[in-house]
């Protein structure tokens, strides 16, 4: 059978450090506090996992394998971050403050003290930060952004700021980039075009309205459909994929953007 534009299914995850109270459009059942929320992968898209993530505090300081660095039973993870919104003091942790060794990083995870040898950047509304596996990383609280990562679960906590949770000191180390973040993988919405991301493992585009007819002949899918503001439809079809929804699409031909304003598309890379 053809494939049909349809909604992916939705996962509310609970965390220690999520929100009672969500943003519009999305709520949170009473007494949760609700951290992430995932689309499922689609069969045709299996590799790449679309998350929506809100933090009311901080999470543990953390990294993530690549497909290269990962042992049997882990798997590789490379991700991006667009900050939705952000308080006016929300900040995020991505690499060092200068280069370190890996001792020194090993111990300061053990004390404490790692927190202060992170950069915190400031999080503002339409930052883009590309993370490349072995990014030491932590999101401070006041933060709403969607994350698109390879489909791995396999995260190395360095710090957890005492809460009993186990840590993974030996393979974090061991997998850790001990430098600082490249100012080449921070950008902002205000500073990009339309590709917003083009990594080995996904690639994220913005369509502001209807896509012009160069992007209808360069882009083939399929794709994964996650509007954020307006919403996209299928032509000739029922589905019709609103902000706080993600959808597959086989195709850019195949959709509506009559009621859209922005829509993020996200589609695999060519090491997916």
């Amino acid at each position: 059978m053809p494939l049909e534009t349809r909604h992916l299914a939705t996962r509310l995850v609970e965390k220690i450090w999520g929100c009672d109270t969500l943003p519009a459009p999305f709520s949170a059942p009473a007494g949760a506090r609700i951290g992430e929320i995932w689309f499922e992968p689609p069969e045709e898209m299996p590799d790449i996992l679309v998350k929506y993530l809100f933090t009311s505090q901080k999470l543990s300081v953390q990294v993530h394998p690549s497909d290269a660095d990962a042992l049997p039973g882990e798997a590789g993870k490379e991700e991006c971050w667009l900050v939705i919104a952000a308080q006016e003091d929300a900040k995020l942790a991505i690499g060092f403050k200068k280069e370190f060794s890996r001792h020194d990083i090993e111990r300061a995870a053990v004390d404490g003290s790692i927190e202060e040898m992170l950069m915190w950047h400031p999080a503002k509304e339409g930052d883009i930060f590309y993370l490349p596996a072995g990014t030491v990383h932590a999101i401070g609280p006041g933060v709403t952004l969607v994350e698109v990562q390879q489909t791995s679960s396999t995260t190395f906590r360095l710090y957890d700021y005492g809460r009993p949770r186990a840590l993974h000191l030996e393979r974090a180390i061991a997998v850790a980039n001990c430098s600082p973040y490249s100012p080449d993988l921070h950008s902002n919405l205000s500073e990009r075009g339309q590709t917003l991301i083009d990594a080995p493992f996904f690639r994220m585009d913005r369509i502001e309205g209807e896509p012009s007819e160069a992007t209808l002949a360069s882009h083939h899918g399929p794709f994964l459909i996650l509007p954020l503001s307006g919403t996209v439809g299928a032509k000739g079809g029922q589905a019709t994929i609103a902000p706080g929804e993600c959808g597959l699409a086989p195709d850019l031909v195949s959709l509506d953007f009559g009621a859209a304003r922005e829509t993020l598309l996200i589609s695999a890379g060519v090491a997916s």
